[in-house]
């Protein structure tokens, strides 16, 4: 029997909308995939989503962020890397 020794991670991307404008916060990313995306980033061991999820925004940001609204969740597999 061959054993499984594909890795997962847990990362997160948070919509930070101002009520009253609409407006939302991004940031232009430079590191693994260049672009426009929402702040986020890795949970940490043991670390529940939500809690990542804050942690970041406050992190990336300063801003600290309550009552969030989850929306979905993406799931994918590297061929590659088997992660």
């Amino acid at each position: 029997m061959e054993e499984n020794t594909a890795s997962c991670e847990i990362t997160n991307m948070v919509m930070v909308q101002n009520p009253g404008t609409g407006e939302v916060i991004v940031q232009e990313r430079t590191k693994s995939w260049p672009g426009i995306a929402f702040p986020g980033g890795h949970a940490e061991p043991g670390e529940a989503i939500y809690d990542s999820a804050v942690r970041e925004i406050r992190e990336e940001t300063g801003l600290e962020i309550r009552n969030l609204q989850y929306c979905g969740m993406m799931y994918w597999y590297n061929n590659a890397t088997d992660d």
